[in-house]
């Protein structure tokens, strides 16, 4: 790049440019020296062929007629001597530097026989002569083959340039254009262009971080591997959500390995042209080899890993599937590839292909799930560094307020919170700042102005208010954090909870988990009498839930310890993997579950009737409640200890720094 501007600077025209410039001045040059050859020294004037047969010829000012055949046309010279009386008949436009006319017959005129008797008319002073010949073209000729020729030329050149362009033109393997469509498209990242990236700059993942770091240790010391007899892993793929950090990860390791670093994507092998992912591999691992030890990153590998025989309507020469094939090759083929590592990450990994998965190619699955509280303050206090911060933000609590954020969910709240505290024309960022970035990346963006009308808002108040009070009052249901009647997104309310982290669920708390998502619907039916369209969502995950716990995790006496969930490992399910029986056993089942988590929640509110209609009525006038509210109206909250025995618990204190 340097050399090139150095050029540039000294007047030179960019190399491409240049080319360009030639393809324009050929054609030119060429047009402008077939105009010179075919110039007379003026253009003749048109007349009409009576005039010369009537006027011109029997007056004996024509010296001669060239008549062209095949173009049924014909030039008159005038004699020289007869010029001057023609200059004002044809209104001062007599040609410059010529004597000569034309006009032009139709095809049925006979010239031979039309001059031969004009002639022999006339006095011998005043005969002229003619000939006859046929048009010769020859530049005519030249340019209508030389003109597609250079059309096609162009085309090609310019077609090479934007393909160049659009494969990136700087990407290693020769450059792109379509004559390397079959070249790697992958970036090398090398001592030239290093990458920034370190493992610093990974928060949480520790787990993680030690398998990968020690592929980076063997790539500085290899020798301490090597002399007890072990070998690195082949390939290292890491499988995890999407947002949790994968991509990071990776680079991290070109920051950090000092060796090469070859970075592309799945969906880079696959092309419009047959047999173009296949080559694609093939000069990847070529370029890898030559620059051995080195790192090979494939990131969303399940664009070209999809287990082979699973496309429905295609056949099994498929060009996703021979690139496969061909990875699969090099990764652990007859050859040897070594000092070369793959590195893949995908969300995806139950659609990969076994192949791909087994020891030797991937020796080692590297699994990274959500962050943990730990971890999400650690990434917190990643994010933070680069915002002006109130003093007293407490990351602890901020972690505690994203159970099952992903790294870039929590990104996007610290970026969300900046937004935030600038247009309020704040100087730092505070609490109430993440608080408002955490609503609405979760629930949309407030619309205070929609308007809704009184009894609808009555209805979504006492809804709310139904799904506080049975979660409150249900020891196993996830923690009240506020409720709000503030339409958000596509919610006209929400009530929006603290949900712990728990690895496993019993029965009993799937059982008060799904009697607080009913809430809503029972407390609509108890007040109104009636019921309306605003519990879709709760309805949706209610019956999810209800059937995972019949048909999933074994949860029903009728059903029994049976898991239908995911049976079939290999093509498509393209039927129940259960009798129509089963089947209706399991809705059965389904809606036993519903029906008593429904009792459930009546129960609860009936039991509490004074509490809750109160609690609706607060939430009527404020229009946003917090845990503190609901402290104050039905005491502290009671929560089941681990012995199965209840314990009060006093509500959490950032639910009263929250109120603030």
């Amino acid at each position: 790049m340097a050399a090139n501007n150095k050029g540039n600077k000294k007047g030179g025209a960019p190399k491409g440019l240049s080319n360009a410039m030639a393809f324009i001045y050929i054609p030119l040059i060429i047009l402008l020296v077939y105009m010179l050859f075919n110039y007379k020294g003026g253009d003749p004037l048109k007349v009409e062929w009576y005039e010369v047969k009537e006027n011109m010829i029997p007056q004996g000012d024509v010296e001669k007629i060239d008549y062209v055949t095949n173009e049924y046309q014909g030039t008159v010279t005038i004699k020289k001597d007869r010029l001057e009386k023609y200059k004002n008949r044809f209104g001062g436009k007599t040609p410059n530097f010529t004597s000569v006319f034309y006009f032009q017959v139709p095809s049925s005129f006979d010239a031979e026989k039309e001059f031969s008797e004009l002639r022999n008319s006339l006095p011998e002073d005043k005969k002229f002569k003619y000939s006859f010949d046929v048009s010769r073209d020859y530049w005519g000729n030249i340019l209508g083959w030389l003109w597609p020729l250079i059309f096609i030329i162009f085309t090609i050149y310019l077609f090479a340039r934007m393909s160049k362009g659009m494969s990136g033109g700087g990407s290693s393997g020769g450059g792109g254009g379509i004559f390397s469509v079959g070249k790697s498209q992958a970036k090398v990242f090398d001592k030239n262009s290093k990458v920034k990236v370190t493992f610093k700059d990974v928060a949480g993942l520790e787990e993680a971080k030690v398998e990968i770091m020690e592929i980076v240790d063997f790539l500085k010391n290899p020798s301490k591997y090597t002399n007890l007899g072990g070998k690195i892993p082949k390939g290292a793929l890491l499988i995890g959500p999407p947002g949790t950090g994968k991509t990071l990860l990776a680079k991290a390791v070109a920051g950090e390995a000092n060796v090469p670093f070859f970075s592309m994507s799945g969906s880079d092998f696959v092309e419009m042209f047959v047999g173009v992912g296949a080559s694609r591999v093939r000069d990847l691992f070529k370029q890898a080899k030559e620059k051995a030890p080195c790192i090979v990153f494939i990131d969303e590998i399940d664009a070209v890993g999809r287990a082979r025989g699973k496309n429905v309507g295609f056949s099994s020469n498929d060009e996703r599937e021979n690139t496969l094939n061909q990875l699969l090759t090099e990764m652990d083929g007859f050859g040897t590839n070594s000092g070369v590592i793959i590195l893949a990450a995908t969300n995806r990994a139950d659609i990969l292909d076994k192949a791909l998965m087994r020891a030797g190619r991937f020796d080692r699955q590297i699994t990274i799930d959500l962050p943990e509280l730990k971890d999400r303050e650690a990434i917190f206090n990643v994010h933070l560094k680069k915002l002006k911060l109130d003093p007293q933000i407490d990351l602890s609590f901020l972690a505690k307020q994203t159970p099952g954020f992903s790294g870039a969910d929590i990104a996007n709240v610290c970026n969300e919170a900046a937004l935030i505290a600038a247009r309020h024309n704040k100087k730092f960022v505070d609490k109430q700042d993440f608080l408002d970035a955490i609503d609405r990346i979760i629930g949309g963006l407030e619309r205070k102005s929609k308007i809704i009308p009184p009894g609808e808002k009555r209805t979504i108040a006492f809804h709310e208010a139904g799904h506080a009070t049975v979660s409150w009052f249900l020891p196993n249901a996830n923690p009240l954090l506020k409720v709000t009647i503030i339409p958000r997104g596509k919610a006209l309310g929400a009530a929006w909870y603290v949900p712990e982290e728990r690895q496993i669920m019993t029965k009993e708390q799937m059982m008060d988990e799904m009697a607080s998502l009913i809430g809503g619907r029972v407390a609509e039916e108890i007040i109104n009498n009636k019921i309306s369209s605003g519990a879709l969502n709760d309805l949706e995950r209610l019956t999810k839930m209800a059937y995972a716990m019949v048909a999933y995790y074994g949860m029903s006496d009728k059903v029994g310890n049976i898991s239908y969930y995911n049976f079939q490992e290999d093509g498509y399910q393209l039927s129940k993997p259960f009798s129509e029986k089963t089947a209706e056993m399991i809705d059965a089942e389904t809606k036993a579950l519903i029906d008593k988590a429904h009792q459930m929640a009546k129960e609860v509110l009936e039991n509490h009737m004074d509490g809750f209609k109160q609690l609706a009525q607060l939430l009527l006038e404020k229009e946003v409640i917090f845990a503190e509210d609901l402290e104050r109206i039905y005491g502290p909250r009671v929560k089941e200890l681990e012995d199965g025995t209840p314990a009060q618990l006093p509500s959490e204190s950032p639910k009263k720094e929250n109120e603030s």
